[in-house]
């Protein structure tokens, strides 16, 4: 890997693990989005375990508790997420930070 390129997942032998990078200075717009999608898609196939439904149901059990822990969760990570683009919006108002929109 070059220091002009990016990867999908870390490697230094490529030719070995079947593992790829591209340059990312070259890309336009349409090609940034789908290695973008490709790398997300890998990204969570890497992550994603399969379990027992069953045995994962027996250990949550009945009750609401961690439906209740995933949806705070979610609210304070949207919480996260709006403070961080009022703060992005306005270092790029602030001249701190360059940003194109619509592509």
């Amino acid at each position: 890997m070059t220091a002009r390129s990016s990867s999908c997942t870390e490697s230094s032998t490529a030719a070995s693990d079947w593992k790829l990078s591209a340059e990312i200075e070259l890309m336009r717009p349409q090609s940034m989005e789908l290695y973008a999608r490709l790398c997300g898609w890998t990204l969570a196939r890497a992550h994603a375990r399969a379990g027992d439904r069953i045995a994962i149901a027996a250990y949550l059990g009945s009750s609401t508790r961690f439906d209740n822990a995933i949806a705070d969760f979610a609210e304070t990570y949207a919480d996260q997420n709006e403070r961080d683009h009022v703060a992005l919006a306005a270092a790029v108002t602030e001249g701190r930070v360059q940003a194109q929109s619509g592509v």
